[in-house]
């Protein structure tokens, strides 16, 4: 199934993107330390956020699927970048899960995140560090 998307370079280092099916839109921004002035997601920021994400959404399909209850489940995560060629070098990030997970869940749910589809999509030499945090 192809989704339609589109975008426009609205000067200043700002690209407006369209979601077709939703008509919805964001503005990505150049960084900081690439010419830009931060004041948005980059398109690598959309990246990395974009893996954290899908492992979101995908532990939470088969979270619904199983009758677990994923709410509260939050991620927290840092993008580095490399030089020559500028590219994302690493994405170590944490993802927080929600109490009163079986150990067979937590189990079944971190497999899951590691095999959503931008982690499969994203080069593997990107570092992506993934740790999952569990309440006490």
């Amino acid at each position: 199934m192809a989704v339609n998307m589109s975008g426009e370079y609205v000067g200043g280092l700002n690209v407006q993107l369209r979601h077709g099916p939703s008509g919805r839109e964001i503005t990505t921004a150049a960084p900081v330390d690439n010419h830009g002035d931060g004041s948005s997601f980059s398109p690598t920021d959309l990246a990395a956020s974009s893996l954290a994400a899908c492992i979101l959404t995908v532990m939470g399909i088969v979270a619904e699927r199983d009758g677990v209850d994923l709410r509260g489940a939050r991620f927290e995560l840092e993008k580095h970048m490399r030089a020559d060629p500028r590219r994302i070098d690493r994405i170590p990030m944490k993802i927080y899960m929600p109490a009163g997970l079986t150990a067979s869940q937590r189990k079944k749910l971190e497999r899951t995140a590691h095999a959503c589809p931008v982690h499969k999509s994203l080069r593997e030499e990107i570092d992506k560090d993934i740790e999952f945090v569990y309440p006490d």
